[in-house]
């Protein structure tokens, strides 16, 4: 789901975000040694701008967000892996907790929109690399029954790179419970622009990409993943639907679909729902915890789709994000340098494919964010991961109906980190 808030200073954010009274944070807790083995291998210009990093979402924890990991790593090496704040701070009231559970560097996040870039993606990539998929093929070749007059000149690049003319969102829980007849709702949806006329946002695009993988896999999309990319790199703690994998430990996102109701019942809010609010009424309405945020994953598909219901680490994200940022040559080798270059080649429309482009940032820099606060940044110029999650929506909405906007925060610990990396590459060997 995209973001939908005004950009505000950083520092207004921060003092602003809310009138409750001041939180008192547990420590930073660092990943053990590892989290700043930094004194001893981290150059003082690097080790300058995390400790700017750290101290902006130090700031932020009970007023942006109750809790957020921040990691760096550089050319492949762990430089910072740091917890901060809680996993939960709020209960289904909206009040605060007693005694919070604090925030570890182990703890799983739903990662939104960014299981876009770090699942679907990536299984795009493996399967272009495989010569099972065609990007410039139309997406009727692998969905035989996605045709019309218009759908027929949609290929897989057009998905990708967000310009298919596909409408930007809807509920479809509204009309489907399953993914056989979420699909059928997207089929038979009129495009919203022509094909390839523009840039617009879908969550639909990565839907149908997703249905597109399990069609040439003959898998489920997160067992795909699963075994052709996250066990390879041994990456334990990256799945879908985590409770069904014994898993417990989350940060905590929204109090229930209160989000996503207000769009469905507010024609002003986000984006304009044509149909009748009150046809459906199977919201949840408890905290999500351990559950994907976005509704036309929960609802609609179980948790598995294209657009979202991964959750992670920061720690794992970091294995996916450094193999992309060192062109495939981190070990094992999953993708080709060559199928690297393809995806994160600028486009016509001045992003990548599947992932976004900062214009802030050194030519060649990649990121994506998530709607439950994640943000994942690979700067290949100075070898740099940087992967900042956070659990914003925890802290309720304001009084028009937003959640805190984490994207100032994101953008000034990335501006950190990375001038920290440029200052270091502009001294001499000697003095580093």
């Amino acid at each position: 789901m995209m973001r939908l808030c005004a950009a505000m200073p950083l520092l207004l954010l921060v003092a602003c975000a809310t009138s409750r009274a001041p939180l008192q944070a547990p420590a930073a807790s660092p990943r053990g040694p590892a989290a700043v083995a930094a004194s001893a291998v981290v150059s003082p210009a690097i080790a300058r701008g995390i400790a700017r990093a750290d101290s902006l979402v130090a700031a932020s924890i009970g007023r942006l967000t109750p809790g957020a990991v921040l990691l760096v790593s550089r050319n492949g090496v762990l430089l910072h892996d740091t917890a901060f704040g809680y996993a939960q701070l709020e209960d289904f009231e909206a009040h605060r907790l007693a005694s919070p559970p604090p925030m570890s560097t182990s703890t799983m996040f739903d990662l939104a929109s960014v299981t876009k870039v770090m699942g679907t993606t990536m299984g795009v990539m493996l399967l272009v690399d495989q010569g099972k998929l065609d990007l410039d093929a139309p997406v009727y070749r692998y969905l035989p029954d996605f045709r019309d007059a218009h759908k027929d000149s949609i290929t897989v690049r057009h998905l990708l790179s967000h310009s298919a003319g596909l409408v930007q969102w809807q509920p479809t829980y509204y009309h489907a419970s399953n993914e056989r007849e979420a699909y059928a709702v997207i089929r038979d949806m009129p495009l919203q622009w022509g094909v390839g006329a523009g840039r617009h946002y879908s969550d639909f695009s990565f839907m149908l990409l997703g249905y597109i993988l399990e069609r040439l896999s003959g898998q489920r999309l997160d067992v795909f993943l699963d075994s052709a990319i996250y066990k390879p790199l041994r990456l334990d703690s990256t799945t879908f639907v985590p409770k069904q994998h014994g898993f417990t430990k989350f940060a905590t996102t929204e109090q229930g679909n209160v989000y996503e109701r207000h769009m469905v019942y507010d024609s002003t809010f986000g984006y304009r729902y044509l149909g009748d609010p009150t046809a459906w009424d199977g919201w949840r309405r408890y905290v999500l915890n351990g559950e994907v945020d976005d509704g036309n994953s929960f609802y609609a598909h179980g948790g598995v789709a294209g657009h979202a219901g991964l959750f992670s680490t920061a720690g794992q994200l970091r294995v996916l994000l450094d193999m992309l940022v060192s062109s495939g040559a981190s070990a094992p080798r999953l993708l080709s340098a060559d199928v690297i270059h393809r995806f994160l080649t600028r486009d016509r429309y001045d992003n990548y494919l599947g992932w976004m482009r900062p214009a802030a940032l050194p030519e060649g820099s990649f990121n994506h964010t998530g709607f439950t606060g994640t943000y994942v940044l690979g700067v290949p110029k100075y070898g740099l991961s940087i992967i900042l999650l956070t659990n914003r929506q925890n802290m309720g909405t304001d009084a028009r109906g937003y959640f805190p906007n984490v994207g100032p925060l994101q953008d000034a610990v990335a501006k950190a980190i990375v001038d920290g990396a440029a200052r270091d590459e502009a001294q001499p060997q000697a003095h580093r």
